[in-house]
């Protein structure tokens, strides 16, 4: 047994299987539907079922509600761990996505007031989706073999912005629904097929930003592979990983265009549910060591431009 165990919460998106083959413990987001609230994420549970019903029924007009981890949930998921004598390193989604990091960095001050031997860690991931999973998978390698917690954090600390996320959506009414561009946009787009590429920025409160713009899907998703090119680092030596809100087609092809590029180890997975719903189904993501994301002029302007999606309290 570890001295510590690494936690996550469920936008973090790791495979079930790695979630058990790695010892990665995950903490469930809710999302509400027509007053009945939902789990994001169940242990054991085939994921692939579930995010291809709930993405199909997005687009039927399917409206889910969603809600932070508060402190009193992560301070009811970690009690155990702590009590039972072992610290925590514990990595969220991105600070300008949620405010869920804050909840965390609460519950830290209490847990370790109520277990003054312990420690519990807490990285802002500066990520989402698997860009948050791969960082956490990199963790539990470093915890395997045999880094200290605070070894572990301080890696994490130190590489978070190097995990560069490319998005692109399908449609355009999830991110006017979810006030992160206006009606005007969403219908012109629409009408243009302009599709907006999107990537984690450099900033100290990592958000998500629009960095440009294209005509249709096939140059949206040879965009994220430019992207992939310009900023990779070893491809052969890492895992890349590619989540889909139930566009397995376009994630396979992408997956067939990385290859030519160097990469070898490639995770698919369908999009964790809770991010999901404020991006939409048809929405392709990529993640990848790279670039260290806060060194890039042009990403530090897109990170500071008019154009950055406003950070949101509900997940």
């Amino acid at each position: 047994m570890f001295d510590y165990e690494i936690f996550v919460d469920s936008s973090a998106n790791i495979p079930e299987h790695l979630v058990s083959e790695r010892g990665i413990r995950v903490i469930t987001y809710y999302f509400n539907i027509n007053g009945e609230e939902r789990p994001c994420y169940r242990p054991g549970v085939e994921f692939r079922e579930i995010a291809k019903k709930f993405y199909d029924e997005m687009r039927g007009g399917l409206e889910a509600k969603t809600s932070l981890v508060s402190e009193g949930r992560f301070i009811e998921e970690l009690s155990p761990t702590l009590k039972d004598g072992r610290d925590v390193v514990l990595l969220t989604i991105a600070s300008g996505i949620s405010g869920t990091y804050q909840q965390a960095l609460a519950a830290k001050k209490t847990l370790e007031e109520m277990f003054p031997e312990r420690k519990v860690y807490v990285v802002d991931s500066a990520n989402a989706s698997l860009g948050q999973g791969l960082l956490a998978i990199k963790a539990a390698d470093l915890r395997d073999m045999g880094q200290s917690a605070k070894a572990c954090y301080e890696w994490l600390k130190n590489n978070t912005y190097k995990m560069n996320s490319y998005v692109t959506v399908e449609d355009l009414k999830y991110l006017r629904r979810g006030g992160r561009i206006s009606m005007a946009a969403a219908v012109a787009g629409t009408l243009l097929n302009i599709k907006p590429l999107i990537r984690a920025d450099g900033g100290a409160t990592p958000k998500l930003a629009v960095y440009g713009k294209v005509h249709g899907r096939k140059k949206a998703i040879t965009a994220l592979v430019e992207a992939f090119v310009k900023n990779v680092n070893r491809p052969e030596d890492q895992t890349i990983a590619i989540a889909h809100a139930d566009c397995e087609e376009d994630a396979l092809a992408l997956a067939d265009m990385l290859r030519q590029h160097g990469a070898k180890d490639i995770i698919i997975e369908f999009y964790d549910l809770c991010s999901g719903s404020h991006i939409g189904p048809g929405t392709l993501a990529l993640f990848f060591m790279g670039t260290d994301r806060r060194s890039d002029p042009q990403k530090r302007e897109a990170a500071n431009a008019p154009s950055s999606l406003p950070a949101t309290s509900k997940i």
